[in-house]
């Protein structure tokens, strides 16, 4: 059981609403995706505020703490506690004193938004970090891509509830879906995915990931950050993600959707069978 439903959040509430169909009305019952103020505090200091879906807030923490730099290992997350308090979660991260005086220059300290991936930069250089070059990665079928949103879909328990929030799942050749994690924020969702997989050990070299948003900056710098070779967004990709996703060797799927998708960085891992090209 997540930590956060033991002190009593939810990731959804009901609400009666009004419900029109062009001009015949009824009322029903919805239900509502929560999103709250979540703050991580490192060593006893607020470093910043996320807007987020209360679930898998120990994954975050991790995740959180491994694509933005702050530790290198996941070892190196010695502690996690999840508080509730009367306005949001308090979320205390213990990692080592040395990792610790480094976020000094980081340039966090302020809310981040639900759809932001760089609230609280405070230079360019911490909001465009130079992309972590990723390894060679395994090679593709097209119809394990195909499958793999099939299977995403049936995955999604708490979009399928309210239709508000993302999704990023995890996959791997002949095991199929490993993790699924969801949330308001498209890059909280990666953190939450990434911190899970770390904490399994996971190989990111060995597998591929599949985002239920755009493809932008920040979802690039998260998968390169670990190693992840592939990356498939079901929406489109920014300019600045297929430069990051070429530097860095990613290869960067949009558009994905049924059995239809484009490849804008490095094709070669991802195959594909046809008579003639059209």
């Amino acid at each position: 059981m997540d930590a956060l439903s033991e002190l009593g959040w939810a990731s959804y509430r009901q609400a009666t609403v009004d419900t029109w169909r062009g001009s015949t009305h009824s009322q029903t019952q919805d239900y509502i995706a929560e999103e709250v103020p979540v703050v991580l505090v490192y060593n006893t200091i607020p470093h910043v505020v996320m807007l987020t879906t209360p679930l898998n807030l120990e994954d975050f923490a991790l995740g959180f703490s491994l694509t933005e730099d702050i530790i290198k290992h996941p070892s190196e997350l010695q502690s996690v506690r999840v508080f509730q308090r009367s306005k949001g979660v308090e979320v205390r991260i213990t990692i080592p004193e040395a990792r610790f005086q480094s976020m000094s220059g980081k340039g966090r300290n302020m809310t981040g938004r639900t759809g932001c991936g760089l609230c609280g930069s405070t230079t360019l250089e911490q909001a465009v970090r130079p992309p972590r070059p990723v390894g060679q990665g395994l090679v593709l079928e097209a119809s394990q891509l195909t499958a793999a949103l099939s299977q995403m879909q049936q995955q999604q328990s708490l979009n399928q509830l309210t239709g508000a929030v993302h999704a990023a799942a995890w996959f791997e050749p002949e095991r199929g879906v490993i993790a699924v994690r969801e949330d308001v924020g498209r890059h909280n969702a990666l953190d939450k995915l990434i911190g899970a997989l770390a904490k399994a050990n996971c190989h990111f070299d060995g597998g591929w990931l599949v985002v239920t948003s755009r493809a932008s900056y920040e979802m690039v710098q998260k998968a390169s950050s670990v190693g992840i070779t592939l990356l498939a967004a079901v929406s489109a990709p920014t300019a600045l993600a297929i430069q990051l996703a070429e530097q860095c060797g990613i290869t960067l799927v949009g558009f994905a959707r049924n059995d239809n998708h484009v490849i804008y960085t490095h094709p070669h891992r991802l195959q594909h069978h046809q008579a003639a090209n059209v």
